[in-house]
């Protein structure tokens, strides 16, 4: 199978009621943040199967769907390259993680980072230097700031905390929304294994963080303490 099947394979999958509310969801209009994005309305589970019928496409045609202004051939693009990832050996993973950086303009709306920074830079880096996060965090690009922080969640699974409280220190003033909860999620995750590390970090910033990031922190903490939290 091939990528013009498997591009045939999405557009007859399509689902134009469900790709119009994507449209509104993913903030697709004029100025937002996911500008230009066309949906095909195609549900995650069903590309998941399609990915798995398409497990041997080329980096240069993982490329062309990367390239392509539909959301879908986007996402089943990273589907694939997080599939092909998981089964390489650590050359390809090498090579996968580099063509990875090299597309993070690509990978431009949320749930493509979500779907993919941990997976692949998250998973890569485990035991490796950690700066070109650093990099990626103080990025102007919106989609690179969030991968460096999203990235984090493969070091929480992994007990590893350094990174995300540093990050987070880099993102706490940053003005998007999008980071806000990125940042807060991953604080609320790092709090599910080390409470006193996120209550020593809140404890710091909890009355300058915006309220959105902090709401997200604090989510699992005992009802008291979020009230706590909440009264700054």
């Amino acid at each position: 199978m091939n990528l013009q099947q498997l591009q045939r394979n999405l557009q007859q999958a399509k689902n134009p009621f469900k790709a119009k509310i994507l449209q509104s969801f993913f903030k697709t209009g004029t100025g937002q943040y996911g500008e230009g994005d066309i949906f095909l309305g195609i549900v995650v589970p069903e590309q998941r199967k399609l990915a798995k019928k398409y497990p041997h496409l080329t980096l240069e045609e993982i490329q062309t769907l990367l390239k392509n202004n539909i959301h879908e051939y986007r996402f089943i693009a990273l589907l694939i390259l997080i599939n092909q990832y998981k089964k390489a050996d650590n050359k390809t993973k090498q090579t996968i993680f580099n063509f990875y950086l090299n597309n993070t303009k690509n990978i431009n709306n949320w749930d493509l980072v979500d779907l993919s920074a941990p997976n692949i830079i998250g998973n890569y880096l485990l035991n490796k230097d950690h700066k070109i996060l650093y990099a990626l965090a103080n990025s102007p690009r919106l989609w690179e700031k969030r991968i460096s922080i999203i990235a984090t969640f493969e070091f929480i699974r992994n007990n590893q905390f350094e990174d995300i409280l540093k990050i987070s220190k880099i993102l706490l003033n940053d003005q998007h929304d999008l980071i806000h909860k990125a940042v807060g999620w991953m604080l609320r995750e790092l709090g599910k294994r080390n409470q006193s590390l996120l209550e020593q970090f809140l404890q710091e910033h909890y009355k300058t963080m915006p309220r959105t990031m902090l709401r997200y922190a604090i989510e699992k903490l005992p009802e008291e303490k979020r009230e706590y939290y909440l009264q700054k």
